[in-house]
């Protein structure tokens, strides 16, 4: 059974079985070319709030050496919230105060959201250091969350990279994660996948 903690915003109750740091390991399999690149990494991921309807996010992976000796891979940041439109609640934009009471306070406001597929609409925000950033849209559905791109910006110096898809589901305790991607003139396909527990 999950505990909620009291002091989270109404709006992220359905994403709270995320909160916490995970870690793990998983595996890329992806074709470049006529080479096939295939490696073991590990990855820390945090779910964290600030008392603000959204979920920061950060992870940080780096692939498993055969020697002992792992090296750092990349990182990613950014902020999930359920999908719906601002309103003069909401503080924003930039550094602007709400101007009114908060929408979406306690559980029977958050339920007017919910879809007839029983899951809440789902927006997240993904920024990697290699000048691209995801805006994805989706759902969570209990402990599963399907999530695809609706737009990704690359920097000129970036790398070919056009869509993607995320999985993420709680099975056993663990955070298990499944990444689609189209990238270097591939269509969309399987990338990566982790397991993770929860270490803190």
């Amino acid at each position: 059974m999950r505990e909620i903690p009291a002091d989270l915003p109404s709006e992220i109750v359905p994403l709270s079985w995320l909160l916490g740091v995970w870690e793990g390991t998983g595996v890329i399999d992806y074709p470049i070319g006529d080479e096939k690149v295939s490696h073991e990494f590990g990855q820390r991921v945090s779910f964290s709030h600030d008392g603000l309807s959204y979920l920061n996010y950060s992870a940080f992976s780096w692939l498993v050496g055969e020697n002992g000796e792992d090296e750092p891979l990349t990182a990613e940041t950014g902020y999930w919230r359920l999908e719906r439109p601002r309103e003069d609640g909401d503080v924003g934009p930039g550094l602007l105060p709400r101007r009114g009471t908060a929408p979406f306070v306690g559980v029977d406001a958050v339920e007017t959201l919910r879809r007839p597929s029983g899951g809440f609409p789902l927006e997240v925000s993904i920024v990697h250091p290699d000048g691209v950033s995801e805006l994805y849209l989706g759902e969570v559905n209990g402990p599963r969350i399907d999530i695809g791109t609706d737009a990704v910006m690359r920097s000129a110096g970036a790398q070919n990279y056009s869509a993607a898809t995320r999985m993420y589901g709680l099975v056993d305790g663990h955070l298990l994660w499944a990444w689609d991607i189209a990238a270097l003139g591939q269509q969309l396909r399987s990338h990566a996948s982790a397991r993770l527990a929860k270490v803190d």
